[in-house]
């Protein structure tokens, strides 16, 4: 890790850093022979611009393989606003290269910038330009190296072969709302996929996604500082309405176009595609409700599809990274709800399944209850890499642990892979091939990532005896201390922090600041140091700082999570009053001087605390608030409420608006208003009621800021008048 600049503030350094990612290892590839290692670094922590670095696993070395300021001859990036919109989607704020494809042996990768198309031979270290029609995105080269495929701004998907021989359109739109190869809206913000096209292993064929976003509903997003700008044209599909039409083709290297066919009325959403030597490609679609959804094989040369499994719950089902997937022997790899532990569900089995979320290989579970899957790394001859939670079993003496094991195939042999043997102290993140696993370890008490270079030894035990990535981001300013605990009778996980050098019998009771996402797929209290740095800079203020991972966050299993069912604002908030009121019986808190802060489902849960529980919280910060459930999107909403023409009285009952009457206590509302994720509409509305009812409150409009805060000064400052906010209306 790099120093800090002494006059740096945690607020300016925590927002010029990007909460310290800036200069750290990512994106890591492995070589299938495993001799190298590919991923992204910049040059130090002040520098956001990413390089393509390789690193030899026999000697350990490091080389860069490309250079953004050398191919852009030193000039600033040109970023269309598809990209724009693409980075935004992936909350992605840094610059250079920030992401890359590479070729079946990991020879040749491809890369976009400034919307033009490079390649680097990552064996000589030769970067070149190739002809392309851009602003391209997301540009893969063949599994034989020969061509790359990109989609483009104009909607196109073009081939282009790396020897500079030609490049041409494989398809066209053929409708102004239409686009090739690209991941619709829903695909890159909700489901995880933000990829559009996929090559088939021979590199003869590609399964592309055509999207037809017509039938969306149309939104504009204005500049009110800037009144001369016209308003940006957004397709957004609201809660209730039509999604963007999405079909799947085969295209062959030489025109032809065959259709794949499956029961799009019943199944819209395309969550993943999986295409691997050995097998059919898999699909995984759901339906629109997300209550049911199958596992399809595909044969290319008809566009047939084949149904494999197919799971059904009266809740809802989630789709995981890296799976569905095969074993070399054929066998299907997927994660599933069960009941029993040993046994999969059946084709088409219904029910609520509430008890395990396990590995499933074949027709055998083969992790057991004290482990929550959260996704497929690899699969191997003999073993598949996963990632887990921890903090399931009633015996996990701390929450918050995230692990990367590997189990054979039939569920007998479990390795973990971690630095000391242990997974259960640490936050760990994986890939594998070729023998080598890239493992990137965070702890709670060290600053930052370890990364390390390991290799499989024959006997299958791992050794750390490749390399370590150096990492290049700042060392915080601050050093963070969480004390994480399972608060209350349903043992909810949190993690509290005091003020550094807090003697209790000189400082006595502190006022208390909830600092919560509390939503699905937010996972706060995490066995790591760097996630909690800002929890302890408000806890520095002069506060207890309370973060707690309640009912519907990830890790504790089914049940935990899909207990929010159809109820947000109870559920989440309950947990968030247990979790406050347990932990006053150990630590400091004085619960007559409360305040919540939180951001996004945070500042929703934030908003809803002080409107509906104003006996317990005595003030909030509400940022980019969810404020009205019809106004955000349908593949998130509908799965955790339903339909709103079918449960119109469960929208009522989450949304905001209509408890604007009760609000007896101080609000702060901040909000983008560029915002095209939580639009600024949710803040307006919300500000609406609340005048209409003659409560006071605070607006905070940000100008030109979308649902992330990169601006430097925009973020430092915003912490800054969250606490001053916080402290005039505790008294403080």
């Amino acid at each position: 890790m790099t120093s800090h600049t002494p006059a740096d503030t945690f607020p300016r350094q925590y927002a010029r850093t990007l909460r310290y990612t800036v200069g750290a290892p990512r994106s890591f590839s492995v070589a299938p022979d495993g001799s190298r290692v590919v991923f992204l670094r910049s040059r130090s922590g002040e520098d956001r611009a990413n390089l393509l670095w390789t690193l030899d696993t026999t000697t350990g070395e490091e080389r860069i393989a490309a250079d953004p300021a050398a191919l852009l001859g030193g000039g600033e990036e040109d970023l269309s606003p598809a990209e724009k919109a693409r980075r935004e989607r992936s909350r992605e704020g840094s610059a250079g290269i920030v992401g890359y494809a590479l070729d079946a042996k990991a020879a040749l990768a491809a890369f976009a910038l400034s919307g033009r198309l490079f390649t680097a031979d990552l064996g000589t270290g030769a970067t070149t330009e190739l002809p392309a029609r851009g602003p391209l995105l997301d540009p893969r080269p063949s599994p034989d190296g020969t061509h790359v495929a990109y989609a483009n701004t104009a909607g196109e998907l073009r081939l282009t072969r790396t020897d500079g021989g030609g490049d041409r359109a494989l398809a066209e739109p053929d409708g102004p709302n239409v686009t090739w190869g690209q991941a619709e809206f829903i695909a890159q913000e909700e489901i995880d996929r933000s990829r559009g096209f996929w090559w088939s292993p021979d590199g003869e064929r590609l399964l592309v996604e055509r999207a037809d976003d017509s039938p969306v509903r149309r939104w504009w997003i204005a500049d009110p500082a800037n009144p001369e700008r016209e308003p940006a044209e957004v397709a957004y599909p609201a809660a209730g309405t039509a999604n963007a039409e999405v079909a799947l083709f085969v295209l062959d290297l030489y025109g032809g176009r065959t259709e794949v066919v499956w029961d799009r009325q019943a199944f819209p959403y395309l969550a993943r595609v999986h295409w691997s030597e050995g097998g059919a490609p898999l699909l995984l679609v759901q339906s629109r409700d997300q209550r049911a959804q199958q596992v399809l094989g595909l044969d290319p040369a008809t566009g047939a599809t084949e149904l494999l499994f197919e799971e059904r719950d009266e809740v809802w089902l989630e789709a995981f990274p890296g799976v569905p997937a095969w074993t070399p022997d054929g066998k299907l790899v997927r994660i599933s709800d069960i009941e029993e532990v040993g046994e999969a569900p059946q084709k088409g089995a219904g029910g609520r399944r509430e008890g395990v979320r396990a590995l499933v290989v074949g027709d055998r579970a083969v992790t057991g209850p004290d482990l929550h899957l959260r996704s497929v790394i690899a699969v191997t001859e003999r073993e598949v890499f996963f990632s887990a939670s921890g903090g399931v079993a009633e015996t996990d003496p701390e929450p918050g642990w995230i692990a990367v094991g590997r189990i054979s195939h039939d569920g007998r042999q479990l390795a973990w892979e971690s630095s000391n043997g242990r997974p259960f102290t640490s936050v760990t993140s994986a890939v594998h091939a070729g023998g080598i696993t890239v493992r990137a370890t965070a702890e709670p008490d060290l600053p930052g990532t370890l990364v390390q270079v390991a290799r499989d030894l024959p006997e299958g035990v791992v050794v750390d005896d490749v390399a370590v990535i150096a990492s290049h981001a700042e060392t915080p300013v601050i050093t963070a201390r969480p004390v994480f605990r399972f608060a209350g009778e349903r043992r909810i996980p949190a993690a509290v922090f005091l003020p550094t050098g807090y003697d209790r019998e000189r400082d006595g009771l502190l006022p208390v600041l909830m600092d919560p996402y509390g939503g699905p797929h937010g996972q706060r209290v995490v066995q790591a140091h760097n996630p909690h740095l800002n929890s302890q800079w408000f806890a520095d203020q002069g506060f207890a700082v309370v973060v707690a991972d309640g009912r519907g966050t990830p890790g504790r299993g089914p049940a935990w999570e899909k207990s929010i069912a159809f109820d947000f604002a109870g559920a989440t908030l309950d947990d968030q009053v247990e979790a406050l009121r347990a932990l006053a019986g150990e630590f400091p808190l004085d619960l007559d001087r409360v305040a919540i802060r939180g951001w996004s489902y945070g500042g929703y849960l934030s908003a809803l605390a002080v409107l509906r529980r104003p006996d317990v919280f005595h003030a909030a910060v509400a940022g980019a608030p969810v404020t009205d459930w019809e106004l955000y999107d349908t593949h998130y909403t509908e799965r955790y409420l339903g339909h709103p023409a079918e449960r119109p009285e469960v929208y009522r009952e989450n949304s905001l608006t209509g408890y604007a009457a009760g609000l007896e206590r101080p609000l702060m509302i901040i909000h983008g208003l560029a915002d095209d994720n939580v639009v600024a509409a949710h803040t307006l509305r919300l500000s609406s009621a609340l005048l209409a009812a003659g409560r006071p409150h605070t607006v905070l409009p940000l100008s030109g800021v979308t649902h992330m805060t990169p601006q430097e000064e925009v973020a430092e400052n915003l912490l800054l008048l969250q606490v001053d906010f916080v402290k005039r209306s505790l008294g403080l």
